[in-house]
């Protein structure tokens, strides 16, 4: 070997760990040994809420408005600057009709 050339050792898929490379091929006898969820790790799966014990909590109008208002501009692509946010507040005191009208303009429909 001359001055300047490496040795390059072949990679194999065990070099790669799979949380930090997702997508780094592994072979199927590293995967048997690997278990989500089995009885060695600390997850575990909540149960599924039951709506019956929900807190009722009614939101306010200025709240359902602007949460309808994000909600249209994610849809249509627009991100609020942190500076509209006062606009948006401004116009979540507004009635109903105007917001529905507001709304209409952001997502162009009839």
């Amino acid at each position: 070997m001359t001055t300047g050339q490496a040795i390059i050792a072949p990679v194999t898929s065990s070099a790669f760990d799979p949380y930090r490379f997702p997508g780094a091929l592994i072979d199927a006898t590293e995967v048997a040994h690997v278990t989500y969820g089995g009885p060695e790790s600390d997850d575990y799966v909540l149960p599924a809420p039951d709506p019956g014990r929900r807190v009722p909590m009614p939101l306010d109008p200025a709240d359902r408005r602007r949460l309808d208002l994000h909600a249209a501009l994610t849809t249509a692509g627009i991100a609020p600057l942190p500076g509209d946010l006062a606009a948006i507040e401004a116009l979540c005191r507004l009635d109903d009709s105007t917001h529905a009208a507001l709304q209409r303009w952001i997502t162009h429909s009839l």
